[in-house]
């Protein structure tokens, strides 16, 4: 897909656009007039690119990290905890696995198995472990353009376009609500990571988003979520056989039943 870029707004120009964006909505039923009105507006326009920069400089790294290759690991917490396997290899190579813990897990099995490659997305279920001595392998369902988007937005929040579009959107709403975006630092599992903390309106607590020196996702905690998780493992050269199906996994599709 091609996208027509025209040339940049120069930055006097931004600031007066985001300013009258700014008064549009102070006044939308604030009642302010004058000189209060003035104030209120450009305490809300410096709120508004004080954020975005702050949001630019940490997203920018994430961005620049979209097109590399990378397997990490994952732990999440809350009421059902899980191991996480996010697996990227551009162009089209992508494994999402998702392994329950506690008494839902114990045999280790995956939950859910999302593999992409390049003939298509698959939601792959492993051999059964109920009944060992029934001879059932590995089996894989080809997903077609609607089942496709939704599997995928189960694994979206471990991926850094996400959080790049929430964190810009997010910005915005913030400065002119008042509340500030802030950088800080922290070390998980040995991982040096940069993160931002910000406050949502309406929401108590703060939420952080942070990413490793390889620019991606190292520890996330969002205040209106019972689910955070961090990162426990990582490599940048991931093995090509965990974007192909199982061994001997039988593949549905809407048309034929085959086996790999």
């Amino acid at each position: 897909m091609s996208h027509t870029v025209g040339p940049p707004v120069p930055v006097p120009v931004r600031r007066r656009l985001a300013a009258a964006a700014v008064v549009a909505i102070l006044m939308s039923g604030s009642g302010l007039t004058g000189c209060s009105l003035v104030n209120k507006a450009s305490k809300a326009v410096h709120a508004v690119e004080g954020n975005k920069a702050t949001i630019d400089a940490f997203t920018n790294k994430m961005q620049s990290s979209e097109a590399a290759a990378f397997e990490a690991t994952y732990v999440t917490t809350g009421s059902s905890p899980a191991t996480i396997v996010y697996a990227v290899q551009p162009p089209k190579g992508l494994l999402f696995e998702d392994t329950p813990s506690g008494s839902n897990g114990s045999n280790g099995s995956p939950s859910l198995d999302i593999i992409v490659n390049s003939s298509g997305e698959y939601s792959c279920s492993p051999s059964s472990t109920s009944n060992p001595g029934s001879g059932s392998g590995p089996s894989c369902q080809k997903l077609g353009t609607a089942d496709a988007a939704t599997q995928n937005q189960i694994f979206d929040l471990y991926t850094p376009a996400h959080w790049v579009t929430f964190l810009k959107d997010f910005s915005l709403a913030a400065g002119i609500a008042g509340d500030s975006v802030t950088s800080s630092s922290m070390t998980v599992n040995g991982f040096d990571m940069q993160c931002v903390d910000f406050r949502a309106p309406g929401v108590q607590g703060t939420s952080t988003i942070c990413t490793t020196t390889q620019g991606i996702l190292g520890y996330v905690n969002v205040a209106s979520s019972s689910t955070d998780f961090e990162i426990k493992s990582y490599t940048a050269s991931p093995p090509s056989s965990l974007f192909q199906l199982p061994p001997g996994a039988t593949v549905t599709n809407p048309e034929t039943t085959t086996s790999t």
